[in-house]
């Protein structure tokens, strides 16, 4: 049933339904904006799914593609809806860049997260002070202190809201060795981090395999993330370093991440070993 989708999912669905009658009554996206008298850019930004559409909006480009079916005129009537939803990280959608933004509500709804951790630690699983550590260097004059406090208060929510959940997703995390040494905070900091690491591991919430120094595997696809969800809907990559985000969802770049990502997990020591070279990590920080 469509109702059993959150908004970004059922954006994601919508979105692609509506770019796929355009295309198949044979429009431009100029012809389309010109007949409803719309901005281009506002077409363009729904077909992208960065804004949402309103149900009358629907109505009308669909009668304008000779979309008659009422079965499939109610569905996407109906996704127009719950895209329209307000959701814990709406307020947060002139803070962030879209990319993130549309990142934050794909996370919310996935059934399983593979991470890719060249660098550093997944916001999901950073403790506070390795969040605030991570923030310093990303923007190290930042001046504002409401603006920090509010991108760390922005990773502890949404730790709260998939880590707690009735049903949290799937995680996988696979690690570069390299990332697992880097003193973020200091040593203090890491430490703490890394056994919180283990803490989740052992907790069975997430699976955290370790990608060794010994081994020659290597991507050059950088760090990323494959979100997964349940039923039929499309995997989706989401790729950030500084500077830079973005959400790919076009099959032959989401097929190759997740080629990627099984070979690393393969190539990988085994959970149990990984934990192993974690807790040996966190020995030598003790002295």
């Amino acid at each position: 049933m469509t109702t059993a989708y959150g908004p970004t999912v059922g954006r994601r669905k919508l979105r692609s339904a509506i770019r796929r009658a355009r295309e198949a009554a044979g429009f431009t996206q100029e012809q389309v904006a010109a007949a409803m008298d719309w901005s281009l850019s506002k077409l363009i930004r729904i077909e992208a799914g960065y804004v949402s559409i309103s149900t009358n909006d629907v109505k009308a480009l669909l009668n304008y593609y000779q979309v008659r079916d009422p079965e499939q005129v109610a569905e996407l009537v109906q996704l127009a809806r719950v895209s329209r939803q307000r959701t814990w990280w709406s307020q947060y959608r002139d803070a962030l860049p879209p990319a993130y933004y549309s990142y934050i509500g794909l996370e919310a709804e996935s059934s399983e997260l593979y991470f890719y951790q060249s660098v550093g630690m997944p916001g999901l699983l950073q403790t506070e002070a390795y969040a605030q550590a991570v923030l310093r260097t990303a923007i190290p004059k930042l001046d504002d202190p409401e603006e920090a406090r509010a991108s760390v208060a922005l990773r502890l929510r949404r730790q709260q809201e998939m880590l707690a959940r009735a049903e949290p997703p799937n995680i996988v995390v696979v690690f570069d060795e390299a990332a697992l040494h880097r003193q973020t905070g200091g040593p203090a900091v890491i430490r703490e981090q890394l056994l919180h690491l283990v803490d989740l591991a052992d907790s069975g919430r997430i699976t955290v395999q370790v990608l060794p120094f010994t081994s020659t595997v290597y991507t050059p696809l950088g760090q990323f993330v494959i979100l997964r969800f349940a039923g039929e809907d499309a995997d989706v990559v989401y790729l950030e370093s500084t500077g830079l985000e973005d959400v790919l969802d076009e099959p032959e770049a989401v097929t190759a991440h997740l080629r990627t990502f099984m070979g690393l997990r393969e190539a990988a020591l085994t959970p149990a070993d990984s934990l192993r070279r974690i807790s040996e990590i966190v020995a030598g920080l003790a002295g």
